[in-house]
Parts: structure tokens; sequence; C-alpha cells
């Protein structure tokens, strides 16, 4: 496996949209990343970063899959679309600033064509603050 190459190869977010740090490890099914709520982003509140925000986070550690999968093969990363989320459950109603979360997207199923089916979750190192399901399509299909 090639050296981690850093997250701004990978997503194309930028100017304050980019919200995952690193990308801490991947395999074929699945990708793991770090982010730091910061207390000055477009979306702090007192509390924290609200975690709302939790699914562009999940959303941000799928398209880390589907982009270091491609750039492990000497792909570009393709474009994907969020069709849907189902069963967003969040445990707290903010992420605490300056406290590192991990980001976890699985495959649960994926077709050449486009379509594909993930579960992700966003926590800590000790327990589980979000999770949901979704699906998305990649190439804007």
């Amino acid at each position: 496996m090639r050296p981690i190459p850093p997250i701004e190869e990978i997503l194309p977010h930028r100017h304050g949209m980019l919200l995952v740090q690193r990308i801490l490890s991947w395999d074929a099914a699945r990708a793991t990343v770090s982010a730091l709520p910061g207390e000055s982003g477009w979306y702090a509140e007192a509390d924290g970063m609200p975690s709302r925000i939790g699914i562009e986070l999940m959303a941000q550690a799928i398209a880390t899959h589907v982009g270091v999968t491609a750039w492990e093969r000497g792909e570009p990363p393709k474009k994907g679309v969020l069709l849907g989320a189902r069963s967003y459950r969040a445990t707290r109603a903010h992420f605490p600033a300056g406290r590192e979360l991990t980001v976890s997207a699985t495959r649960a199923f994926s077709d050449e064509s486009g379509p594909s089916a993930v579960s992700a979750e966003v926590g800590s190192p000790a327990s589980t603050s979000a999770s949901f399901a979704v699906n998305f399509s990649r190439n804007g299909s």
C-alpha cells in the first residue's frame, strides 16, 4: 500500500468547506478520517459544531473512500452525488470544538454503474456520537 496522501489530494473541498483533516485508514470497503471542529468555523455555535453537520462529515468520509480507492489504482477521484440519508441519529446536540472526531464510512453495496449504499458514523475513540445510512451515486448519475 502506498503512503497515505494528504486529504487535499483526494477531496476537492476548499475554503472552509473541507471539514476533515486527514485520512486515518482505508481499505476496499471502509475509510476513516479525522475531523477537528473549530471554535471559529462557519458552523460554530457556543457549544461547538452542531451535530447536524455530522451528515457533511460523513459525506466527506464517503467521498474520501471513493477518492482514495481510485487514487490507489492511479485514477482521478470520481465526483458523486448524495441521494439521500436514512436514519440519521445523533446522541449529542454538538461536537465540542477542539476535540478530535473520527469519521468512518463503510460500503454496504456498490455497483460499477454508480449506485452505492454506505453506513457511516462520527465518534471519538471512546464512543459513537452520530450515525446514518446513505445512498449515493458516483459520476453524478
